[in-house]
């Protein structure tokens, strides 16, 4: 049923109360707009009885709120069990539908009203919003909620939209030994006679329903400097997160200075929590005053390099800028979830490269975030940054890398045209404006035009409502020692005849003299950059230095081999990181031979000192011996990749580019040398220097022997499950009997992964790799049509990103004709929805180009 159509019966039924067998699904745009027509004054009361290992809780809610006019309305609640429901003191019959209440036009009244709800809701490991993790170190229980985008009407009754944000005040009733951490800090706790205690927070500023949470077992807090936001850890984790404590205190602290500062805007919330979650379905969710972070993107599983302790750096200020950006000021629907994950991940790099200014935080911007961007926006299951989202039961759908990784560097280009200050103010106005309310895209967009005196509505069209991107190719010639002619022009990578406004910096090289920047504008097809004086010719040119523009920028024929010549040379890191992307780019188009990168990879990565950069390097040229060239080309270079990983692992003067090659031979390895020293490792005859590998580490080398069917893998997997006595080594065990090449156990995990509801959903997302591990397509491709009949399953019953990272594994793990064949009948032929369809259209474009390259050079 289409919104509108949606919209007639919500109507029809305001009109009689006998409609409510209408009611819809879901939360369609039309209800969430007639509620917040007519609601206001929204307050929770909300009272909580935690019992351990319950598969329910017991509840009651107490909601106030003002109404302009009287009609009957819905208040949302599924998954749960009303006992009694009363309406302005009066009991009402529980009429329930589509996870909506009715509350009848005839107790209602204009101005005040209030609810009354005795109720159950669900607890359980896997598919509620209230879920249960069991410590399998300590037998301790946890108990956590997470309710984005709404699955706050699972946990208890309201009004389940962000543009009806609502007063909190929680109270819990959980064991004495169990800590309770919420939103706000704790105005009461009281001992109880059975052993329980009962905590009662203090009220919330206005949040939506997302932004509430609770956390619940025995935590313990980690002391920090005076002044530095809390941060909690399950108890058997205490000790070992005390290393990495102050690291992360510390930069959030710095982060909250720094960002109240630049918004002008002080920390909108009474306090700030860091909570540490085991098996956290995202890296963090950004509560109001209380975030909750997956406790393995804090506490390291792997030896860390520098690199990932950068990008914890970046979560904890992502997830903290949400407070601002998302909480305090929340977008009226996630329609516009850019607004607050695009801002806060740009303003995440913004902060740490003002906090840690030697870092080179704008090249480390570009290699996390614009290759995810362009590698979707480049496919027929790109979405705009604004994406239409007609009911919030579809709002996992918009999240992805267009509004992560897109909508991050499309800001990054409009600072870029707009100036730092004036987008600063921009920023500032925009919060000081909707504090505490909500905003669309069009209020930020009318900032920043109020500060600048530029219109944006053309720039908005384009980059906020349009999908897709553009490719700039750039032209020019000499004439004899001068360069005579510079030209850049566009085309939309999808085939459509859209016209980006872009402002870019061009780079003219000239070897040891300094480079030339040009500073160009390109709103048209094709563009000549004018030069009042003729330049002397380049050795070659790149037309996005320092990476300020969006969009495909691809080497010109004439400069490519200059540039690859020149890889080795090139002083600055940050350029000689987008010329290494533009020719990975220019593989995935299957412009260069695989074999080419291959080639260069071996050539110059031994010389690499920059750590991020080697590591995806690395990482390309695994991903092209794995999946775009002949098993022949394959086995010619991984003896002498595997020999030159083993070096630099035992050789490098740099620690964190120890760790690189150590994972570049985990991947690697395939020889029986490579083998070998996969299990020196084990066995302790070998080390990489000044590293000791942790747990995943090991665990991750016993799945590699088990995958490439080593015949000592058994054993190393017997003599690590006896060393290893960890809850964490039980997850390790699962993901490494995934990779098993037979049959049997891939039917029994394929089974498991559909059917187990008690399966922590971490630990079959982290063995999918596994299962479909890159030498097994044979093996998994039987598997591929199951995978995407399960998608609408999966779609209902998972966390947001889970659906993505299912596809990913099952489709990325082919590379056959036959495979892609079978994807696209898939397509045609199966009746899923359009959001669907997308995901599976974004995902299989990487399965065309692999058998597009594969036939193109074979």
């Amino acid at each position: 049923m289409c919104v509108r159509l949606l919209s007639v019966a919500f109507l029809a039924f305001l009109a009689v109360s006998s409609a409510f067998a209408n009611a819809p699904q879901g939360i369609p745009r039309e209800l969430a707009r007639e509620r917040a027509a007519v609601i206001s004054g929204v307050r929770y009361r909300l009272s909580f009885v935690l019992t351990p290992q319950a598969p329910t809780t017991s509840a009651t809610a107490e909601i106030r709120f003002k109404l302009r006019s009287v009609s009957s309305l819905l208040l949302d609640f599924r998954d749960g069990i009303i006992h009694k429901i009363s309406l302005n003191d009066s009991p009402i019959p529980v009429k329930m539908e589509n996870g909506h209440i009715e509350l009848p036009a005839a107790r209602l009244r204009v101005g005040d009203n209030t609810v009354r709800v005795q109720f159950a809701a669900q607890v359980a490991p896997a598919g509620k919003a209230i879920t249960r993790y069991e410590d399998r170190d300590d037998h301790t229980e946890y108990i956590y909620t997470l309710f984005v985008p709404m699955d706050a009407s699972m946990a208890f009754p309201c009004f389940d939209q962000p543009n009806l944000k609502g007063r909190f005040k929680l109270q819990v009733t959980a064991p004495e030994n169990w800590m309770i951490i919420s939103n706000t800090a704790v105005e009461n706790a009281a001992a109880l006679a059975d052993g329980q205690r009962r905590t009662t927070f203090g009220e919330t500023q206005p949040i939506s329903t997302y932004l509430f949470a609770f956390a619940a077992g025995p935590f313990r807090k980690l002391s920090g400097s005076a002044g530095s936001p809390g941060l909690y850890v399950r108890q058997s984790k205490f000790k070992s997160a005390q290393a990495e404590a102050p690291e992360v205190q510390q930069i959030a602290a710095q982060g909250i200075s720094y960002l109240s500062n630049f918004f002008a805007q002080p920390f909108p919330f009474s306090k700030y929590d860091m909570v540490l979650i085991p098996g956290f379905a995202y890296g963090g969710m950004e509560h109001a005053g209380a975030t909750f972070l997956r406790e393995e993107s804090v506490l390291f599983r792997v030896a860390p390099t520098h690199t990932d302790q950068l990008g914890r750096d970046i979560l904890v200020l992502h997830e903290l800028t949400h407070q601002w950006f998302g909480d305090l000021v929340t977008m009226r629907w996630f329609d516009d979830l850019w607004l607050k994950e695009g801002f806060a991940q740009y303003m995440a790099y913004q902060a740490l490269a003002a906090l840690k200014p030697n870092e080179n935080i704008w090249k480390r911007f570009y290699e996390a975030t614009k290759p995810a961007a362009y590698t979707i926006d480049s496919t027929d299951g790109t979405t705009p940054i604004y994406q239409d989202i007609p009911n919030l039961m579809d709002a996992k759908s918009a999240y992805g890398a267009i509004v992560y990784d897109k909508a991050p560097g499309v800001l990054k280009q409009l600072a870029f045209v707009l100036g730092p200050e004036a987008f600063r103010d921009g920023l500032r106005g925009y919060l000081r404006e909707h504090a505490y309310a909500n905003a669309d895209w069009s209020d930020l967009v009318h900032s920043f035009e109020a500060v600048s005196g530029r219109p944006l509505d053309q720039w908005g069209a384009m980059w906020i409502r349009h999908r897709g991107m553009p490719q700039v190719d750039v032209t020019w010639s000499c004439d004899g020692n001068r360069l005579s002619r510079l030209s850049l022009s566009q085309k939309d990578v999808l085939g459509t005849a859209g016209i980006w406004p872009i402002t870019t910096q061009i780079l003219l090289d000239y070897g040891e003299n300094n480079p030339v920047r040009m500073r160009a504008q390109l709103n048209q097809r094709t563009m000549e950059v004018p030069d009042d004086a003729s330049r002397p010719c380049p050795r070659f040119v790149f037309a996005n230095d320092q990476d300020y523009a969006y969009g495909r920028f691809l080497i010109d024929a004439r400069s490519q081999e200059s540039v690859m010549n020149q890889l080795g040379a090139t002083p600055d890191v940050f350029r000689r990181t987008l010329f290494w992307g533009s020719l990975w780019e220019s593989v995935r188009r299957a412009d260069l031979p695989p074999r080419t990168y291959i080639a260069l990879a071996e050539k110059f990565l031994q010389a690499e000192t920059d750590e991020s950069l080697a590591q995806g390097i690395l990482s390309h040229a695994i991903t092209a011996l794995h999946r775009y060239v002949s098993d022949d080309t394959r086995r010619q270079f991984v003896p002498v990749l595997e020999a030159a990983a083993a070096n630099q692992m035992a050789q490098s003067p740099d620690q964190g580019l120890r760790i690189v090659w150590f994972r570049g031979l985990l991947r690697l390895a395939e020889t029986p040398a490579g083998l070998a020293k996969l299990k020196a490792l084990l066995n302790g005859q070998l080390s990489v220097p000044g590293v000791e590998l942790r747990p995943l580490d090991r665990w991750s080398i016993v799945t590699a022997l088990i995958a490439l069917g080593d015949p000592e893998a058994d054993a190393a997997l017997h003599d690590e499950q006896r060393l290893d006595h960890s809850g964490d080594a039980q997850e390790y065990a699962y993901v490494a009997e995934a990779a098993r090449p037979n049959s049997g156990s891939k039917q029994k995990y394929f089974e498991d992964y559909l059917h187990d509801s008690s399966r922590p959903e971490d630990w079959i997302e982290q063995s999918l790799a596994a299962f479909n591990y890159w030498n097994q397509s044979a093996l998994t491709e039987p598997y591929l049509q199951g995978a995407l009949e399960a998608l609408s399953q999966i779609k209902r019953d998972r966390k947001i990103f889970f659906l993505v990272d299912w596809l990913d594994a099952f489709l990325g793990g082919q590379q056959s004709p036959t495979a892609q064949a079978g994807v696209h009948r898939f397509l045609k032929t199966a009746n899923v929805d359009e959001d669907l369809q997308l995901k599976i259209l974004q995902v299989v474009d990487e399965l065309d180009r692999t058998v597009a390259i594969r036939q193109k050079f074979p």
